[in-house]
């Protein structure tokens, strides 16, 4: 079985002192609601809109 590695996403929103930061997505939810972690574990529940893809 092949794995990837999980996508990175910059976080734009400036909530709870994350913006700009790095993170991965956990799971997607209904009404483009999505769970991130950061890379110090900092998990939340955010919109799908507060992150872009990282560049490469």
């Amino acid at each position: 079985m092949i794995t990837a590695a999980p996508q990175r996403y910059i976080y734009r929103w400036n909530r709870q002192g994350r913006k700009g930061q790095a993170c991965i997505v956990l799971a997607r939810g209904k009404m483009n609601s999505i769970c991130v972690r950061f890379d110090d574990g900092y998990t939340m529940v955010t919109s799908g809109n507060a992150i872009r893809r990282a560049p490469e």
